[in-house]
């Protein structure tokens, strides 16, 4: 094989090398610019809601400085809460079945 047919398939490679990258890079550019405007309308909607994060941080109190006692009642009335809503839930599904009919 002469000298010259091997410059050619290694230049045929590096110019094929050199479009992928080519065309990977255009790929990545879009992705990004894609990206950038979703980011930007993302802040538009987030500066459209306008919150006033102390006052919201400002109400959370970590549970661990909570009063035992406070805690524990909390949770049975909320264990009470859930249990009563179960309740009212089948109690519902028993008056539709008795008003169906045919119901069994």
């Amino acid at each position: 094989m002469p000298w010259w047919s091997w410059l050619l398939i290694w230049g045929v490679l590096v110019a094929g090398l050199f479009v992928v990258l080519m065309w990977c890079a255009v790929a990545l550019y879009r992705k990004a610019v894609t990206t950038l405007r979703a980011l930007e309308a993302l802040t538009d909607q987030v500066s459209s809601v306008d919150l006033d994060v102390p006052s919201v941080c400002a109400s959370f109190i970590p549970a661990v400085f909570s009063d035992s006692a406070v805690l524990l009642r909390n949770v049975e009335q909320n264990r009470a809460e859930r249990v009563h809503r179960s309740q009212v839930r089948r109690d519902a599904r028993i008056v539709r079945g008795k008003l169906m009919p045919n119901a069994r």
